[in-house]
């Protein structure tokens, strides 16, 4: 798998609340599981499969060079609007992450960032917006469409080395439509039949 480059200066938000609440009870439509899940390294039982077990108990721990990242492949193109993630400074101090750059692309060559985020010592799920374009309504933030999704660790609290993340969610828009809301859609039979991986 290709390694991450270097983060490109963006537009950075800084995310204050988290929440003790459970994903299930947002109103975005968790996607997760159509996806394959695979992370750059990890300590032998603290693998990817602890992002998506629902347990805050058990997390991801990395093991090995920086930069840390998730990466999500879907079979097709599909709607990204939010990531809910579950860090906790207070359990994790050094190893909880204060910076995350998301990427969205095609394939793994061709990621580009989309958003970037800071955290001030976190303690629970933080939902937020992939996206930083506005949406054409003007009513809040557009979806990223895309194939792959890549979350990468920039840093952590205290400059610490390794990273635990204790849950991880992809979420689609409320109202899924879809690639048919895609700005640039398959539409002819011949370029249909290319829609999906296989």
């Amino acid at each position: 798998m290709a390694q991450p480059q270097p983060v490109t200066e963006g537009r950075t938000e800084v995310i204050h609340s988290a929440s003790k609440t459970p994903p299930t009870d947002l109103p975005w439509p968790d996607i997760s599981p159509r996806a394959k899940w695979s992370v750059s390294s990890y300590k032998f039982g603290f693998g990817a499969d602890c992002l998506r077990d629902g347990d805050p108990d058990t997390f991801w721990h990395s093991d090995g060079p920086q930069p840390h990242f998730v990466t999500i492949e879907f079979p097709r193109k599909v709607a990204i609007q939010k990531l809910c993630i579950y860090l906790s400074h207070p359990q994790d101090d050094s190893y909880t992450p204060s910076a995350l750059a998301i990427r969205a692309g095609t394939g793994p060559s061709d990621l580009q960032d989309v958003r970037m985020v800071t955290f001030d010592r976190p303690d629970g799920w933080i939902t937020f917006d992939v996206s930083s374009e506005p949406a054409e309504d003007g009513e809040g933030l557009k979806p990223v469409f895309a194939y792959v999704l890549q979350i990468i660790v920039v840093a952590n609290h205290m400059g610490g080395k390794d990273t635990h993340v204790r849950g991880l969610r992809v979420l689609g828009p409320v109202e899924e439509g879809g690639v048919d809301d895609d700005p640039f859609p398959f539409k002819s039979p011949a370029f249909k039949m290319y829609e999906t991986i296989r």
